[in-house]
Formats: C-alpha cells, structure tokens, sequence
C-alpha cells in the first residue's frame, strides 16, 4: 500500500511538471516578441539606441463653446474690461514717476510686462524719433488728455468697462469713457465715407472667433499714453474668443506701412464685470477739460480795472434820455 501511494504521489508530480513544462513554451515566442533584443555593441563604437515603434498618444485639448445665440454663433454680450497697465504703455517697461511732481505716487506709471507680442514695436526711424517726442509731450499732446475720443484698440484697454451687444448683423460696443462706441456690421461690404475717432468696422465670424475689421480712423489716436502712435493708414484687425464663462481672448494686429516696418500685434484677457448689480455707467470728462482747453481765452481782469469798465459803460442811448420800462414805447 505504501509503494502503491508513493507511485501515485509520482505520477502526479510528474504530471504537474509536465503541465508546467508546456504553460513554460507556450509563453516563450510572446515573451520573445515584447522584449527587446540584448546586442552587445561593437568593442570602441558607441551604442546606438532603439527606434521608438510605437504611434505617440494623440493630444486632445478642450476648447471651450460658449453659450449660443438664436443664429448659433457665441453669445459675447456682457460688460467686460481688461485688467492691465496697457494704457499707460502697450510695451515692456519699468515703474517710473508721472509728469506732475506734484501727484507723487498718485501720478506714478506702474511696470508692465506689456501686451505687445515678439517685442520692440517695427517703428521707422523717423516715425521712432516722433515717438520720442510724443512720449516727451505726453501730458500736452495725449488727445485723451483733452477728453477726446480714444479709438481702436486703446478703448478697450484704458481701464474703463465696456458692453458688448450682440445681434445676428450687428455687434455693438459700448464704452465706458467719454460715450465712446461703435458698431460692428456683420459682412458688411462698403469702405467708410470719412475717417472718425472710433473708425468703420466690418464684422465677421471665423469659427467662434469675432472678427472686426477696423480701417478709416483719424490720425489723431494713440495706443498708450507713452506715445505710441499711428498714421491715417492704420490697418486694425481684432479677434475676440471666448475662452471661459467669464473671459475673452482679446488679440489685436496693427498694420500701418507709413508707421512701422511690418504689422505687429498685441493680446491680452478681457475679464467679464461679475458684480449683481453691473451696469455701464457715463464718464463724461467735457467738463473736466474746459478750463484746460479755453481757459486762456477768459478775460481775467482785477477788480479795479472791472470797476473802470464798468463806469465807461452807456447808461442811456445815445439818441436820447432813458425811458422807464412802464413807459408806452
């Protein structure tokens, strides 16, 4: 009995090797196929390593879709503002002090990283040179010091909110400084009948990208207050995208040939104004330039030479005595 047991205790160990043996090759090619091959390199040559086989993972990017309007393009309207130092300088520059001594830090010019793309602004020379002398006038050549209107792009950047409102051919923009707008025509097809502050704009879509194309501005705007400037030939291409429930990419190209040397561009966020309560309120600053602009043209006298005046003044006409006012003519 107990040869008999050892004997099946045998069979049944050289079973399972069997069993294992087999599992073993059947394995092997496999095995084989996903391992790389182990060449030892040449004696004094480098080893070269493998080629990667294998198709990298595709990328995949979510891009945001905005709200749809009735005709189905993005719904941009809102109040928006851009949150940056733009308006002081669209270019890189440092914290310097204003051109008032007297409003100290009040007056101050905070730095920047600028908003301008590929660096230095493309200026000709000679358009450089009145750069300069912009930058260097500032305080009495900036239009927007005297409150006039301050064009495409500098609107959208100076620190003001502006409203966005949108139909299936139009698209108006509403600012918030100096009762500045404008309105975008959608496929609008006829060029401006003169040149304005705040330009022509034709409007356009490009997938869920707005597309303005703004020409016809005077030449009197500028894009900071550090000078840079433009010529009656500005070119503005803008582009707004919505990129969350609450921003836009704001993205502007400058073609001026008499200006700069080649087109340029900027961009920047626009942050959607949050508050429950938001509305575009009026900055009127007519009243806040008069006395800078006609001040001089008042006649200030002291009050001796008033009094004089006054005493060489005519009492009665000339062709007669006065007559009471209860008098029948």
């Amino acid at each position: 009995m107990r040869a008999s047991a050892r004997n099946f205790a045998l069979r049944i160990g050289v079973m399972l090797t069997v069993i294992l043996c087999a599992l073993w090759l059947s394995a092997s090619p496999s095995l084989a196929q996903t391992a790389p091959p182990r060449t030892a390199p040449a004696t004094g040559t480098a080893q070269t390593p493998p080629k990667a086989t294998a198709t990298p993972a595709k990328q995949t990017t979510t891009q945001y879709r905005a709200p749809r309007t009735p005709d189905g393009k993005p719904n941009l309207s809102g109040i928006w503002q851009a949150i940056n130092d733009a308006d002081y300088d669209i270019q890189a520059h440092d914290a310097r002090p204003g051109p008032l001594v007297v409003m100290g830090a009040w007056g101050g010019v905070p730095p920047s990283l600028g908003v301008v793309e590929g660096g230095a602004l493309p200026y000709r020379p000679e358009a450089l040179a009145k750069k300069k002398e912009n930058e260097a006038n500032a305080l009495a050549l900036d239009p927007v010091v005297k409150c006039f209107l301050p064009g495409v792009p500098r609107a959208t950047y100076m620190g003001f909110p502006f409203q966005i409102t949108q139909s299936a051919k139009f698209v108006a923009f509403t600012y918030g400084y100096d009762y500045a707008s404008r309105v975008a025509n959608i496929g609008l097809k006829s060029e401006a009948p003169v040149d304005s502050w705040m330009g022509w704009s034709k409007g356009s879509w490009d997938g869920d990208t707005l597309v303005v194309d703004v020409t016809a501005q005077v030449e009197d705007t500028w894009f900071d207050r550090a000078g840079d400037y433009h010529s009656d030939e500005l070119h503005v291409i803008e582009r707004y995208t919505a990129t969350s429930p609450n921003s836009l990419l704001y993205e502007v190209t400058i073609d001026d040939p008499k200006v700069y040397t080649r087109p340029w561009k900027m961009s920047m966020p626009l942050y959607r104004r949050l508050e429950k309560n938001i509305q575009l309120l009026d900055y009127n600053c007519v009243p806040f330039v008069e006395e800078l602009m006609y001040g001089h043209l008042r006649k200030v006298q002291t009050p001796e030479e008033k009094a004089k005046e006054d005493s060489t003044l005519p009492t009665q006409p000339s062709n007669g005595p006065a007559k009471s006012l209860d008098e029948e003519p």
